[in-house]
């Protein structure tokens, strides 16, 4: 039966894999007096194993099929995920957990955050080659992560730590994205859809 379940994982993870996603939209900048609610305490925690995630996972996973074009175009497949699946999705593939997306205080900004199991493969995730982009298909928007002058890109980008939480902050100018959507979150070939914004 474990074996089963293994086969199953994989065939799931390979199909994920072999998705894509069209975006477009519109991206904001802020004002300065929301950069303090994007740069809250560093916290540390130690490592669960891929399969057990101390806080819970996006609520689904939809993988949107090749060929989809556009915030919130049509798609001609969507593959949905229980939550625990996409903890082990999430810690196998990436090496990361505990994903979450914060709508801050002011409004101006929304914070993604995860934590680090594997160094490797969480590598992506801070690679400041890739340009993060958070798109909400229902408010037909992507957001961008802002430069602050003397600060730069409102991200982390140093060498991943396991247990330790990263977080990097998006622009959301004109308060489109809110609390409830559910947002997807693109870094390099990382991606991860349907997180809901808290």
């Amino acid at each position: 039966m474990n074996r089963m379940k293994i086969v199953i994982t994989e065939a799931l993870l390979a199909t994920l894999l072999a998705s894509s996603v069209g975006i477009s939209g519109a991206t904001g900048t802020l004002s300065a007096s929301a950069v303090q609610a994007a740069a809250p305490a560093q916290t540390t925690a130690s490592a669960p194993t891929a399969a057990a995630g101390a806080q819970s996972p996006p609520t689904h996973l939809s993988a949107p099929a090749k060929g989809a074009s556009g915030v919130g175009g049509p798609v001609s497949r969507k593959l949905k995920m229980s939550s625990k699946s996409a903890e082990v999705y999430y810690g196998l593939i990436w090496g990361v957990d505990s994903l979450k997306v914060r709508y801050t205080e002011s409004g101006e900004i929304i914070r993604f955050s995860y934590r680090v199991l594997d160094v490797q493969k969480a590598g992506t995730l801070n690679d400041k080659k890739h340009e993060p982009s958070l798109i909400d298909p229902k408010a037909g928007v992507k957001l961008v992560v802002p430069s602050m002058e003397k600060v730069g890109k409102l991200r982390q980008t140093s060498t991943p730590q396991p247990g330790k939480i990263y977080w990097m902050a998006f622009s959301n100018k004109g308060r489109l994205v809110k609390p409830g959507d559910h947002v997807n979150v693109v870094i390099g070939n990382f991606q991860a859809n349907g997180l809901v914004v808290e």
